[in-house]
């Protein structure tokens, strides 16, 4: 490859890296990828299995249950009969068990009717499942508000630098300008040296703009999972305020309902474990004795039939119990309510911030305006010798101060407004 094709290559090459569009990311984006990346997103999975295998768990109660047991006794006394005979009669003679009993038995059980309690059981995982999810659902959407904070922060200093870019601009210009008074004999050397302090003043809060965003895009880009540069377009959100909805929405209120939920199943479950329950059963088993309790050998049996067991010692505490699961209902409810109203004194707070941010900005240009024709007026003044480039200086500065108060007023806007929709979930 020659010289000049391989300068070639590079040229293409350099064009090409120039025409690819610079990256560009809303923050509906931002914040779907901040919640793909959260770590623990993992755990809805993990709920949703976890109340699977229960559930499958609760429903292998249906099956046949096994036990095999082993004993082997020795008792100090025997079941003997010592039976008087008429006389004449022959005696009797009736076996006598041995003192040392072994005893191998298999059962098998079917549970018949279980009063609901299995049933119960699954509607009580689920319900709880479900509580989990929603408590995940609020801690997720917790994360958006730290993703608004930052993206609003890098809007902030992205317009900062761009206004402080025409800051620097207008000190270059008006450096050269007083390079020409100084030739002139209408300025002096402090006079540069006035404006030179000043210029260095913007290199330094330039470096502290550029730092400040520089550790903004690193944080969003930690909650994203993705690689933010310094020339990533943030596109600026539109507020829509007109649109928001004062209905509340907040994944909250969806815990809250699941708590209250899960409350109720419990009542189902205690419900169930008062009822009867009613099995069938099988039983082998090889001992000695038997059935036969006179039979002295080893010998195998078997027998089957229906069995009907109540535990009626938690009707003991069954009022109570209810009465318990109707206070969790009550405090459940309760912490509903102190959250409605929070947020219902939050909200007409936000929203006379959004009025207020609203109605500071209607009078930014004008103030711009007015204090561009005093900077402009008074380098007119420095040209003729009627003003010290110090008060230019002040005048130059006061105008960068209310522009950059513009770019402020503008994200202040746009930060009220979604943290009325954070607040209300929209």
């Amino acid at each position: 490859m020659n010289l000049k094709t391989f300068l070639l290559l590079v040229g293409l090459i350099g064009l090409n890296s120039m025409l690819v569009p610079a990256q560009v990311i809303t923050l509906s984006e931002i914040q779907k990828m901040a919640e793909a990346n959260y770590p623990a997103i993992a755990r809805y999975d993990i709920i949703e299995k976890t109340k699977d295998f229960s559930i499958a768990n609760a429903n292998r109660g249906f099956l046949p249950q096994g036990t095999v047991s082993a004993q082997a006794t020795w008792q100090s006394d025997v079941t003997w009969i010592d039976m008087e005979m008429p006389e004449g009669i022959p005696p009797l003679d009736f076996p006598v068990p041995d003192q040392d009993q072994y005893r191998v038995v298999a059962e098998l059980n079917q549970l018949i009717w279980d009063g609901g309690n299995i049933s119960a059981q699954k509607k009580s995982l689920k319900a709880g499942a479900e509580v989990e999810k929603k408590q995940l659902d609020t801690e997720v959407y917790a994360l958006r508000e730290r993703v608004n904070n930052l993206y609003f922060g890098i809007l902030l200093m992205k317009g900062n630098l761009q206004q402080h870019e025409i800051l620097e601009n207008e000190l270059q210009r008006n450096y050269d300008n007083v390079q020409t008074y100084v030739q002139n004999g209408v300025a002096n050397d402090v006079d540069l040296s006035t404006v030179k302090v000043e210029q260095l003043k913007a290199g330094q809060q330039r470096i502290q703009l550029e730092s400040t965003l520089d550790a903004y895009i690193r944080m969003l880009s930690v909650l994203t999972g993705e690689p933010l540069e310094k020339n990533t377009t943030f596109v600026k959100p539109n507020p829509e305020v007109e649109l928001i909805s004062p209905i509340i929405n907040r994944p909250e209120l969806k815990m809250f309902t699941a708590q209250e939920e899960a409350a109720e199943s419990q009542k189902s479950l205690l419900k169930a474990k008062n009822m009867p329950k009613l099995s069938a059963f099988a039983q082998g088993g090889y001992g000695k004795p038997g059935l036969n309790m006179f039979d002295t050998k080893f010998s195998p049996y078997f027998l089957g039939g229906i069995r009907l067991s109540w535990n009626i010692g938690n009707l003991y505490t069954y009022g109570n119990d209810k009465k318990k699961i109707d206070l969790q209902k009550q405090s459940v409810n309760t912490q509903k309510e102190t959250f409605l109203y929070n947020l219902k004194v939050q909200i007409p707070q936000q929203q006379l911030e959004i009025e207020k941010y609203k109605k500071t900005m209607l009078d930014d240009d004008e103030i711009i305006r007015h204090q561009t024709l005093i900077r402009e007026a008074a380098e007119v003044k420095v040209e003729n010798g009627t003003l010290t480039v110090s008060d230019l200086m002040k005048e130059v500065n006061s105008e960068e101060a209310v522009k950059q108060a513009k770019t402020l007023h503008e994200v202040q806007y746009l930060m009220s407004i979604y943290s009325l929709k954070h607040t209300i979930n929209q």
